[in-house]
């Protein structure tokens, strides 16, 4: 008897709210040399190939420098982004409710998210593929 295993594809999430989707859009709409794309189904931003910020579920996640992750922190309510297989990402970060209803703050750790982002090097699109495994 052979077990069937689940896809991460096969999994139901639910989509974001709207009016999240659309603060979210407003907040990066601006951005010169930025690529608003999916990600899991989900809205994403993305600068030479990093993703930098975008939403799961029902939060808002960013990708800060360390000390700028830190200083985030120690803001009410914020907390590291925990991946579907229950791990912190490493640079990750989910936006507290507080902030999202701050829109000058929001747009300031976003500016923060994007600088970062630039920061990193460039992904080509060799580099976004994985290597194949041998069989």
């Amino acid at each position: 008897m052979t077990r069937t295993r689940k896809t991460r594809s096969a999994r139901a999430w639910p989509p974001a709210p709207p009016g999240l989707v659309r603060s979210f859009d407003e907040a990066v709409r601006s951005w010169r040399g930025t690529e608003r794309r999916e990600m899991f189904g989900y809205p994403a931003i993305f600068v030479h190939g990093n993703m930098f910020a975008g939403l799961v579920r029902t939060k808002m996640i960013l990708r800060l420098r360390e000390a700028d992750k830190e200083n985030f922190l120690k803001l009410p309510g914020a907390k590291p982004f925990i991946a579907m297989s229950g791990r912190a990402m490493k640079q990750w970060v989910v936006v507290p409710p507080a902030v999202m209803k701050a829109p000058a703050k929001l747009q300031t750790w976003l500016d923060r998210a994007l600088a970062h982002g630039r920061s990193l090097p460039p992904k080509t699109k060799q580099s976004r593929r994985k290597p194949r495994r041998s069989a």
